[in-house]
């Protein structure tokens, strides 16, 4: 197995990331969001202990950062139109035990689709110019101010090219709109997620106007591409929080002590719209 004791970039397959190849541990940007509300740190623990939990909804995603990266697991396509037929599950669980993402005739035309789409954007094809950047590269590094190993997989690392280098992360999503985008950031973290992979290029000596920008990609036709860069202030908000579950991680890996969402007995109150609805009741 890999073992990872020195920080810097890796290239090395996200099997063996996920599997956190620091000795002693390390902790990822997703792994901090799970340290914080609204989850907490048993939570984070049971996974890392017993894995996250397989979703086949994911694999549309996965699917597309194949395609779209050029990296990734092998998709199999299983011509059925569901996964209700004995023989399409067994399919479907054969390509899993292989750790092929397995896809169902339309779902294998769509990611194909979108691949398609987003080669054709202008936007996106710069950004993930294959002259100048590399996909799914790996770092490693060790956090100044509690020692805390830390890890980062970025889907495209820049190498070179024009201008400022710009990190990008590419997202499939049900609405690439910006109201959509501007409430998945605040929902699923990644805001937190910009900021810790800014952390990550600067520990291997990124320049400090490196830019990070997020591909948002609809999974229903036509497949709308929409990039978007977050502002200073929702970095610093995502950083802040990140600073917080780096001293989680440190405090409870030190004390073998990993709390649950409270610690003691919580009073708890209604929202005052409760109360003033029943008092004009």
């Amino acid at each position: 197995m890999t073992s990872i004791a020195e920080a810097g970039v890796y290239d090395i397959d996200a099997d063996t990331y996920h599997a956190d190849p620091v000795p002693g541990g390390s902790l990822s940007s997703s792994g901090a969001r799970k340290l914080l509300p609204p989850s907490c740190p048993a939570k984070f623990a049971y996974e890392r202990e017993h894995g996250g939990e397989r979703r086949s909804e994911f694999d549309i995603g996965t699917a597309a950062h194949k395609l779209v990266l050029g990296v990734g697991p092998k998709l199999e396509r299983i011509d059925a139109k569901d996964w209700r037929t004995k023989k399409a599950q067994d399919k479907r669980d054969e390509a899993y035990e292989h750790g092929a993402v397995p896809l169902l005739t339309a779902e294998y035309e769509q990611v194909h689709a979108m691949a398609d789409v987003l080669h054709r954007d202008d936007l996106a094809r710069v950004l993930l110019d294959p002259d100048h950047g590399r996909p799914e590269q790996a770092i490693f590094w060790q956090d100044t101010e509690t020692e805390v190993w830390r890890r980062a997989l970025i889907d495209w690392l820049p190498t070179g090219g024009y201008g400022p280098p710009t990190i990008v992360d590419y997202k499939t999503t049900t609405s690439a709109d910006l109201g959509a985008i501007r409430s998945s950031v605040l929902r699923y973290g990644y805001h937190q997620q910009a900021a810790w992979y800014l952390d990550a290029v600067d520990s291997v000596g990124y320049p400090d106007d490196t830019a990070f920008k997020f591909i948002f990609q609809e999974k229903t036709p036509p497949y709308l591409v929409t990039v978007v860069e977050l502002d200073q202030p929702a970095l610093r908000v995502g950083w802040l929080r990140n600073r917080r579950a780096i001293e989680i991680y440190r405090d409870c890996t030190a004390a073998g002590i990993w709390p649950g969402h409270a610690t003691d007995i919580e009073v708890i109150s209604l929202p005052p719209w409760a109360e003033r609805a029943e008092e004009y009741a």
